[in-house]
């Protein structure tokens, strides 16, 4: 009986047959590595986030050339104010018109507009209260006296008898202007609380 020989089986690819593709994953091992350990998908790159913007305050506007200073005085304040420019216009007044009762009460005048439009919101009722003061302290080197504490008094109580005019428009002027300035910024805080939330 004739044997037959028996090839033994070679392992690896052959030579002569080209190699085949590489094999794919088992659905079971779908997303692991060789190894075995998941393997993330890539995400698809999308739209960055840029960072949020610092916003910087403005610059406060400078002050326009041909715009008056617009301070905000306290009660203590718009007082001192008032008084020290009035002594000095009535100083003034006394050494260029020779005590010129009028030339002071027309000074009085655009002080008591000042005084009044100056005064911040929370003091506004000092205004009419500072200006009689002031005016009677302006008086101090107007007023025409002896000489003596007693002469300068009764010069005093006779320029207010005799300029109490001057003395109530200032008066009333700032009062008005206060008046009007109160019922604005009720009606700004009415007009705020009405508005709805946003």
């Amino acid at each position: 009986m004739e044997q037959y020989r028996t090839r033994s089986p070679q392992y690896g690819p052959r030579r002569d047959r080209p190699p085949g593709p590489p094999r794919q994953p088992v659905p079971s091992q779908a997303g692991r590595g060789a190894g075995g350990e998941p393997v993330r998908a890539a995400r698809a790159p999308g739209p960055r986030r840029r960072p949020a913007q610092v916003r910087r305050p403005l610059p406060a506007p400078a002050p326009a050339a041909g715009r008056l200073p617009n301070p905000r005085l306290t009660g203590l304040g718009g007082g001192l104010f008032c008084a020290v420019v009035m002594f000095l216009l009535g100083a003034l007044c006394s050494a260029l018109f020779g005590a010129s009762m009028t030339a002071y009460g027309v000074l009085f005048l655009p002080v008591c507009v000042l005084t009044a439009l100056w005064v911040r919101r929370g003091d506004l009722m000092t205004a009419p209260v500072v200006v009689p003061i002031a005016f009677v302290v302006g008086l101090l080197p107007v007023a025409d006296g002896e000489g003596g504490a007693g002469g300068t008094l009764m010069g005093l109580v006779t320029a207010l008898a005799t300029q109490a005019g001057w003395l109530y428009a200032g008066t009333l002027i700032a009062g008005l202007i206060v008046i009007v300035r109160r019922i604005r910024l009720v009606h700004r805080r009415r007009t705020a609380g009405a508005r709805p939330p946003v």
